[in-house]
């Protein structure tokens, strides 16, 4: 049986096999909100059966455990969070680049986090989710310089990174977002240049 021209479009927009599901869940999700996200939607997005979805991931949690996963392993690495951190002119570039490109990714990450206030069961992979990014910025930071406490540096300063991505989404200026990111940047370098054990942050 031949496949549908909506279905070979989606097949291509995607790719093939589990990172083409993952990715048509992030979109659903985006979308539609995780209580649209079911085995037909994601098969649908991804031009594929519904039987694939579950021979993939077994289950819908185990597929959105997996999804969350793999949103962060995205923004990440787009995002060169460890690198960025160690780099004049990089961290706003890198950030605006990931938010213009993908911000699905992030709408996805955003719907989870609210998400897991109404399901317990989520609040395990959120937590990871965050503690990736810290993980992330923290290397970059050491490699960078900072001295002292760097995984609570990291936690703060991702902090004012989540939450400028937010507003970001939420339609705050994107001149006025690139502004925050360079001034995060600063406090990145000013850490650096602190000797250790200085008091403040």
């Amino acid at each position: 049986m031949a496949s549908s021209p909506s279905r070979a479009a989606a097949s291509s927009r995607y790719g093939t096999g589990r990172e083409a599901l993952l990715r048509a869940a992030v979109h659903v999700v985006a979308h539609k909100g995780l209580r649209g996200m079911t085995y037909r939607a994601v098969a649908e997005e991804a031009g594929v059966n519904n039987s694939l979805v579950a021979h993939h991931f077994g289950s819908r949690d185990a597929l959105i455990a997996a999804a969350l996963g793999w949103a962060s392993e995205q923004s990440i690495a787009a995002s060169r969070l460890q690198e960025a951190a160690q780099q004049e002119d990089t961290l706003t570039e890198a950030l605006m680049a990931l938010l213009l490109a993908e911000p699905e990714l992030q709408v996805f990450q955003y719907e989870m986090i609210l998400e897991a206030r109404r399901r317990p069961e989520l609040a395990g992979p959120v937590s990871e989710l965050y503690e990736r990014y810290v993980s992330a910025l923290a290397e970059g930071l050491e490699a960078f310089g900072v001295g002292g406490s760097v995984r609570v540096v990291a936690r703060a300063l991702f902090a004012a990174l989540d939450g400028l991505v937010l507003q970001f989404l939420a339609g705050v200026d994107r001149e006025e977002i690139a502004a925050a990111l360079e001034e995060v940047h600063r406090v990145i370098i000013l850490r650096r240049d602190r000797p250790a054990g200085s008091a403040g942050f």
